[in-house]
């Protein structure tokens, strides 16, 4: 997990260096509380980037839907898409049981 003034990893095509940047993450494009989270920084952008950082949004979804989530609510700022390694995502989840299944 990041922390405020924790260096930003390595995203492929995006540059960090001698900015301050809020990346945030969400979880899929135009849903009702990812669309809040967008529309907020949108709404604040200019205010954001006056105040000289960088908004960058990061979700799995690839750039299709970015390029369209970004034109229905005129998102400013960029949004990458980053696929989640499944074999990780077992890992950081963890085995679950839904209905008294075992899933992965």
């Amino acid at each position: 997990m990041l922390t405020e003034g924790t260096k930003a990893p390595k995203i492929k095509g995006v540059d960090f260096k001698d900015k301050t940047t809020v990346l945030y993450f969400y979880p899929k494009d135009d849903t009702p509380g990812c669309t809040a989270n967008a529309c907020d920084f949108r709404d604040n952008y200019a205010a954001l980037t006056k105040d000289g950082f960088t908004i960058i949004g990061v979700s799995p979804q690839d750039e299709k839907s970015h390029n369209k989530f970004k034109a229905k609510y005129d998102l400013p700022f960029e949004l990458i898409p980053h696929p989640p390694k499944h074999s990780t995502m077992r890992t950081e989840i963890g085995e679950k049981k839904i209905f008294g299944e075992k899933k992965i």
